[in-house]
């Protein structure tokens, strides 16, 4: 009898750890890892799909957004993607503890220094759209100190002296306009900027204009920021997006599923006033910003 009363106690003791955990939620603030496991049905999920517009299928009734060739928006609905099954790998090529998170994992490397996290990837994702159409000047990013730090002043060779939050620039170093140098103009972007002065630079986007190429965003040390790579419509007008991140620790970036709302998973819907609630993290509101 003693046996079967504590076998019993020790269930009921389950099932509230259990119940308080599963959503993994947290007022105004994130919690990594805390998630429930989710059945959801791959209906949206094309598997031998390679990039995401062919990975992932339209629900009934939409249809993808229009954007024009060659546009950021067309750049990441098309982004390759590793094939379906391919985990979420750390900095150090370590499998990151969650492996029911996403959907796909985009062909985005992962440098071992750990320096690129949940906002540098997204800067190297735009950084690198920017350099594959010839707009290299375009290339350049606020310090969280506020100065910017321009892809054509480091090709240069100026580079930044730093005392606290005071930056001047210096000529430092020979011309160097190799896709190497601009891979370590990163690794210094990487370094010196992140989701608090991405979101101080950027324009805010207002939730009935957000698109493709727009980033939800929690500025913070830490903070977080997702951003969207694919958009739908249907004929109300109602529409759904994709999301996608890095993370830290620096790892693979991935598109995510929706664990809210599991019938539409991997796309989300986004309400004013309403928080969002993604696998890794938790947004208490919708603040949208767009890459100049």
């Amino acid at each position: 009898m003693k046996k079967y009363i504590l076998s019993l106690v020790i269930a009921v003791a389950l099932l509230l750890i259990l119940k308080n955990s599963a959503r993994g939620k947290m007022a105004g603030n994130y919690i990594k890892g805390v998630v429930s496991t989710v059945s959801i049905k791959p209906d949206y999920i094309n598997t031998s799909g390679n990039s995401i517009s062919t990975r992932v299928l339209l629900p009934d009734g939409y249809k993808r957004v229009v954007y024009e060739n060659g546009s950021f928006e067309e750049y990441l609905r098309n982004y390759r993607i590793k094939p379906h099954g391919s985990k979420i790998i750390n900095y150090d090529n370590s499998e990151y503890f969650a492996q029911n998170w996403h959907d796909a994992i985009l062909e985005v490397p992962v440098p071992s220094n750990g320096l690129q996290q949940c906002a540098d990837a997204l800067m190297r994702i735009r950084s690198e759209y920017l350099w594959k159409h010839n707009r290299k000047g375009e290339i350049g990013f606020n310090f969280t100190s506020g100065h910017y730090c321009s892809w054509q002043k480091y090709a240069k060779g100026y580079r930044p002296k730093i005392k606290v939050s005071h930056v001047t620039f210096h000529k430092t170093a020979s011309p160097d306009y190799s896709k190497f140098n601009f891979y370590r103009y990163l690794n210094l972007i990487y370094t010196y900027a992140g989701t608090l002065s991405m979101y101080s630079e950027l324009q805010k986007v207002p939730l009935n204009e957000i698109k493709i190429g727009d980033m939800l965003v929690k500025p913070g040390s830490p903070g977080h920021i997702e951003i969207i790579v694919d958009e739908a419509i249907n004929g109300q007008g109602d529409k759904l997006y994709l999301l996608a991140q890095g993370n830290t620790p620096a790892q693979s970036v991935c598109l995510l599923k929706n664990f809210e709302n599991a019938s539409i998973s991997p796309w989300y819907r986004f309400d004013k006033n309403e928080p969002v609630y993604t696998p890794s993290y938790y947004f208490d509101k919708t603040i949208f910003i767009r890459f100049k």
